[in-house]
């Protein structure tokens, strides 16, 4: 009979791949994930304080969405008489170098929209 010593590393070998692959592709999808659910709440909050009259619309969001480097460049805001809207485009960049040269950036954008008090 032949030895089978160096059968688990071979098997290791060839699934140690897909394992990182799945792996840093459930950590690519949860900072896409909290992007989007940061700039939604950002742009919520700055729409908000548009509609009841603060004039730092842009400062609000970019506070909001600090956890993820929101810039001023990123936010919009415009008003008209009877609503304020703001508007967010954030680029999110995989860290998995498979996903990430396939997929390239990814814009979460979010548009709110509120009534003027």
């Amino acid at each position: 009979m032949r030895s089978e010593k160096g059968q688990s590393l071979v098997e290791f070998a060839f699934v140690l791949p897909l394992l990182l692959l799945l792996i840093f592709g459930i950590v690519d999808f949860g900072r896409y994930f909290h992007a989007a659910l940061t700039v939604d709440h950002a742009g919520r909050e700055a729409a908000r304080a548009a509609s009841v009259g603060n004039s730092d619309v842009v400062g609000v969001a970019v506070r909001n969405g600090s956890s993820i480097g929101l810039s001023a460049g990123q936010v919009q805001f415009s008003k008209s008489t009877e609503e304020a809207t703001v508007r967010i485009v954030y680029p999110v960049t995989f860290i998995t170098p498979v996903i990430g040269s396939l997929v390239g950036t990814l814009q979460v954008e979010d548009t709110t929209v509120m009534r003027i008090e």
